[in-house]
């Protein structure tokens, strides 16, 4: 008789108690009415409870809730987009407005059937959440945008205080988990986001459990470094559903330490590691740290000058 394939039971660490609290069913009733999307509840993000209700941060969704691309990690929907809605940029900054949010990340799904990539709508959503929140700090997280310049530099002009864009996995992994997208251009992306604008700090995150070794893990944080990225954050994959990559290994909190200590000591000025890291895990956090970093060098540099 075949044996089934045994599945691997999540950790005690992953398991999270849900704070469905008045905050969080507001925000979440505000979002429906607005006609908003938040990848904290497409890519079903176990930290969204945290987020809205005592942090006050929220990684809004631009540009549609259908994806172009099917990348086999990500619980985002795939299609072909019929929505491009230019008043979405004032909606998301009238709802940082009346969630009071000290910190927002604007990402989006890729529209590759866009020749700009969306950029023109992302920007206008930075533009637009600066003029209502002046004291709001504004993450972006982009997909690639074809790798066209042109769209990289649109979206680097309207002055986010983070650049974002995440390489997902290791190079050899890549072709197999990500659609469209190669670990070589978003290298590139964010080596280029960082020449358009020297003092924003960029930023990428990996994704541990899918086969990849500490060895690729260090050879990634030394490609971002060597590609000027600032921030890193590492999170263990979780399987949104039967269709998606299966979980190759669970990492263990002292295997999180130990790689957060490994990305600082190679000079980012910040590494959120964990098993229920996301991307947008303690953005907040991270702007006040790349300032404080920034100012640390000058520092050191004007000592020796």
């Amino acid at each position: 008789m075949m044996s089934k394939k045994e599945v691997q039971r999540k950790p005690d660490w992953l398991k999270i108690k849900l704070n469905t609290n008045e905050n969080y069913t507001g925000l979440k009733k505000m979002m429906r009415e607005k006609n908003l999307h938040t990848v904290c509840e497409e890519a079903k993000c176990p930290n969204i409870h945290e987020c809205w209700a005592v942090r006050r941060t929220a990684t809004f969704m631009i540009l549609g809730d259908v994806c172009t691309r099917a990348c086999r990690f990500c619980a985002v929907k795939t299609g072909l987009p019929t929505e491009l809605d230019w008043q979405e940029p004032e909606r998301v900054a009238d709802s940082v407005t009346l969630m009071n949010l000290k910190h927002v990340v604007v990402t989006a799904v890729a529209r590759d059937d866009l020749k700009d990539g969306g950029a023109a709508v992302f920007a206008e959503t930075v533009r637009a959440i600066r003029r209502k929140n002046p004291f709001t700090s504004i993450e972006v997280l982009p997909s690639d945008m074809g790798g066209v310049l042109e769209n990289l530099q649109a979206l680097m002009d309207a002055r986010p205080d983070i650049l974002n864009h995440n390489i997902e996995t290791v190079k050899r992994l890549t072709p197999r988990i990500r659609a469209r997208a190669t670990y070589e251009r978003s290298l590139e992306f964010l080596r280029r986001a960082k020449e358009m604008q020297p003092d924003i700090p960029t930023k990428s995150s990996i994704m541990v459990g899918l086969g990849e070794t500490n060895e690729e893990l260090i050879e990634a944080m030394d490609d971002l470094r060597a590609n000027n990225v600032d921030i890193l954050t590492l999170g263990q994959y979780l399987q949104p559903s039967k269709k998606h990559l299966e979980v190759q290994k669970y990492y263990h909190p002292d295997e999180f330490a130990e790689l957060r200590e490994i990305a600082l000591e190679k000079g980012f000025s910040h590494c959120e590691a964990g098993p229920l890291v996301r991307s947008s895990y303690h953005a907040d956090e991270q702007v006040n740290s790349a300032a404080k970093h920034k100012q640390q060098l000058a520092e050191q540099e004007a000592k020796q000058a």
